[in-house]
């Protein structure tokens, strides 16, 4: 890995651990055996070491949202909706423990608010694709349920189910939860 990436490891671990607020570009550089000059030197401010830690994990939820609109009416596309999303939810639990936890109290940092969005945008297309309030809320719950499910312990304990185990309970409960919606045909 290089300091790059050590760094957007680091500072996102430490984000989780300790907020955004409460960490600083010195105790990322301690952490990482540099310098603040070294960390400053790979990213501007604290908040492009946030951008730079959370942003991917943005992108590819966004990229998830662009290839399922318009087929939530095939269940097989809504399945492999759910695996994708699953699957993002797991590479990015830190990701997602930091903005569940943490958003809401991170107003105007611009890729907290670019995460709003993309959040807002998948809650709206899912909402408006839901035939019933029922049909509404099974989405929220399970998506969201999903989601806080997987982000409310950060820290790997050896009494932690194997990630295999994990993602395949998770695929086959969200779309148990999802398979009765009745989708607005032709919903965008």
């Amino acid at each position: 890995m290089s300091t790059h990436d050590d760094l957007r490891a680091i500072a996102l671990a430490e984000f989780a651990a300790n907020g955004y607020a409460g960490t600083s570009l010195q105790r990322i550089a301690e952490v990482a055996g540099v310098s603040k000059a070294s960390v400053l030197y790979h990213f501007s401010s604290k908040e492009a070491l946030l951008e730079a830690s959370v942003g991917p994990a943005i992108d590819r939820l966004t990229t998830i949202i662009d290839a399922v609109d318009g087929t939530l009416d095939d269940r097989e596309a809504r399945h492999a909706f759910v695996e994708q999303f699953v699957d993002l939810l797991l590479e990015h639990r830190l990701e997602v423990f930091l903005f569940i936890n943490q958003g809401a109290g991170l107003e105007d940092v611009p890729v907290v608010d670019r995460a709003n969005l993309v959040v807002e945008r998948l809650a709206q297309f899912f909402c408006t694709a839901a035939s019933t309030t029922e049909d509404q809320l099974r989405f929220g719950m399970a998506l969201g349920g999903a989601a806080y499910v997987l982000s409310v312990k950060t820290q790997p304990s050896p009494r932690e189910l194997p990630v295999d185990e994990v993602r395949a309970a998770l695929v086959r409960i969200v779309n148990e939860l999802l398979d009765p919606i009745v989708v607005v045909a032709g919903t965008r």
